[in-house]
């Protein structure tokens, strides 16, 4: 038998995505195949219109094709009902957003703890989970403020522990960088990397940014909707002290 391992995680084959626009139609997404193997960090790189955030919704299930299919871990989550995808989700998939997304009402030790919970995980050990991730992101000092109390740097950390604390196979991280200043991109980028590295997850980061497609295994550009270029990324990341 072949090793799961070296299957891809992710399989996109001949997807195609259009979209009525009055008597027109516009096509966002052309016959895209793509393979992206598991504990890799693939970027999906492109301008404003390109594609990449129509791209992103195939992947992560957020909309359906309009032909072709998507396969994570061997599911086709392309043919998934919508209760079925969100289980899915909730059980395979993470995620990092720009603008944070964290639930204003919880604690950051509780806003990390969610999706345990959605695996039936008792309180107290989920949420001793969740402070044991804070800690390692650096929000020991933390744990029991409320998202309108910390910076934003300190909301996508305590972001990025929610998207990792249940390991899911993938985690999609959506501009993560968009809404922080220099340094702090930096330092979030690293964490994410570290993260992935760690728990040999698979990373799909969709930026418009060259600075961040530095840090991925591979990079896949996209123009029009079509994939222009899909490299391996050759160029040694200069690593950034904190």
């Amino acid at each position: 038998m072949s090793d799961p391992r070296s299957r891809p995680v992710i399989e996109v084959r001949n997807i195609r995505k259009e979209y009525p626009i009055g008597d027109e139609t516009v096509v966002a997404l052309k016959r895209i195949n793509l393979n992206v193997m598991r504990g890799e960090l693939c970027c999906i790189f492109g301008t404003s219109g390109s594609g990449k955030s129509t791209l992103l919704n195939q992947l992560a299930g957020m909309e359906k094709p309009t032909r072709g299919e998507v396969l994570i871990g061997g599911v086709p989550i392309s043919r998934l009902s919508e209760n079925q995808l969100a289980a899915f989700r909730q059980r395979h998939l993470g995620f990092v957003f720009q603008s944070y997304n964290l639930l204003p009402n919880l604690t950051a030790t509780e806003n990390v703890a969610l999706p345990l919970l959605f695996r039936g995980i008792p309180r107290e050990e989920r949420e001793a989970a969740a402070r044991k991730l804070l800690c390692r992101v650096g929000l020991s000092h933390r744990l029991d403020h409320f998202p309108r109390q910390m910076s934003g740097g300190q909301q996508q950390r305590a972001g990025i522990a929610r998207a990792f604390i249940a390991r899911p196979d993938v985690v999609f991280a959506d501009e993560p960088t968009g809404n922080l200043d220099s340094k702090t991109t930096v330092e979030i980028m690293e964490m994410i990397c570290t993260f992935a590295r760690d728990y040999h997850q698979t990373i799909i980061l969709v930026t418009h940014d060259p600075e961040m497609a530095a840090y991925a295994d591979r990079i896949v550009t996209l123009i029009d909707g079509e994939i222009v270029s899909n490299q391996v990324n050759k160029k040694e990341r200069v690593r950034h002290e904190a």
